[in-house]
């Protein structure tokens, strides 16, 4: 089954008014009415550096397609994108995703961390999980360091569990995914889904892959010819009901956002987490008290030699200190839906809202300079407008 929006690869006529207005809003005012032709991309984009050094074999004449997500290697949303892509025949399909959700940890990196990486059995594809974020996994991934390769074709975010309209993307980490690898130079694409969570279902996900595959496909086909316009990335947002959308809308990124409620939790529901997760304090926190100790000690008594003699030094810092009791306190922060009095039905979560895939182009700032902003919308148009 097709979706209106994607039925012979052309859009509805709505739609095309909607990319009309959009352009002409948006382009800057020295323009004189001529189409600004987008800038290729680097010629060694899409080439792999060699034939790879993780498991697996791999056609090197295939693109390659780096997939990563925020809810973790085992989600439904990861799952069924990479089943697809891997069906597709075409692309050389890699996976380096989180080992658990970090849905909401922005654009976070685990610098001087170590983070561990274990190779994950994905039928068709190679594929990793990382105790890192989505950010971690791009960055690892185009480093070098894992794969033999550093540029892929395309790096694709998602699909995530719940949409990251509005303000909502700074705290998207399946948007700060897409995000990195624009940093880096790479084309992305990041998908996420307007869940619901009393009226969505796991095969919402396949349907929402369904909605997205021909957008992928047109976003790869122009990156191999050396069209796809450079400085912006494109956030897909499909509506609760995949197939039941109304078209493809390009948007403009709202204001809308959740507000944040901080709960207070008791001591016993704190101490029943700390047995789930382990009552012994991480890593880190243990290295930090041999630290403090081994400065307290260090502190107590220095030797120094000076001129052949010993000086011993003992510290007075703690002597007299009072004793003071901690007051510990636990909180816990939940996301409240907030209602937004916008009526632009540009907006990006009133067209999600509105049945609409919603299609956002972004920059690694999130806001678009009026050149970019023209080019991507350009492409937008004459990309999802071509016929095969």
């Amino acid at each position: 089954m097709t979706t209106p929006a994607l039925k012979n690869n052309f859009l509805p006529p709505g739609l095309v008014s909607n990319l009309q207005q959009a352009l002409s809003n948006r382009k800057p005012a020295e323009d004189d009415g001529a189409s600004s032709k987008p800038d290729k991309t680097d010629d060694d984009s899409a080439q792999p550096s060699s034939s790879g050094n993780e498991p697996g074999e791999n056609d090197e004449s295939k693109p390659i397609i780096l997939v990563t997500n925020s809810d973790g290697i085992e989600s439904p949303g990861l799952s069924y994108l990479v089943d697809a892509l891997v069906r597709e025949g075409t692309y050389n399909v890699h996976v380096l995703a989180p080992q658990s959700d970090k849905s909401t940890s922005g654009h976070s990196l685990s610098l001087k961390e170590t983070v561990e990486v274990a190779s994950v059995e994905v039928k068709g594809a190679t594929a990793y999980e990382i105790s890192g974020t989505p950010v971690d996994c791009v960055s690892l991934a185009l480093s070098g360091a894992l794969f033999a390769w550093s540029k892929p074709l395309l790096v694709l975010s998602g699909i995530n569990k719940g949409s990251s309209c509005g303000h909502h993307m700074y705290y998207s980490s399946v948007v700060a995914g897409a995000r990195e690898a624009l940093i880096n130079g790479v084309p992305s694409i990041s998908i996420s889904l307007n869940w619901k969570k009393d009226g969505s279902e796991e095969n919402d996900f396949k349907d929402a892959v369904t909605v997205s595959l021909p957008i992928i496909n047109a976003a790869i086909r122009d990156i191999e010819k050396g069209v796809f316009p450079k400085g912006f990335s494109l956030d897909v947002e499909v509506p609760t009901s995949p197939l039941a959308n109304k078209g493809l809308k390009v948007t403009k990124r709202s204001l809308w956002r959740s507000t944040l409620s901080w709960l207070a939790i008791s001591g016993t529901r704190h101490q029943s987490a700390a047995r789930f997760t382990g009552s012994q304090p991480g890593f880190g926190m243990q290295f930090a008290q041999l630290s403090r100790d081994a400065s307290a000690a260090g502190a107590a008594r220095r030797l120094t030699t000076q001129k052949n003699n010993i000086e011993v030094v003992e510290s007075v810092g703690a002597a007299g200190k009072s004793d003071f009791k901690r007051t510990v306190k636990y909180f816990r922060a939940e996301m409240v839906d907030k209602e937004h009095e916008a009526e632009d039905e540009d907006l990006d979560f009133r067209a999600l809202e509105s049945g609409f895939v919603s299609l956002t182009p972004f920059s690694p700032s999130l806001q678009l300079n009026p050149e970019t902003e023209t080019a991507a919308l350009d492409w937008i148009s004459s990309a999802l407008l071509a016929g095969q």
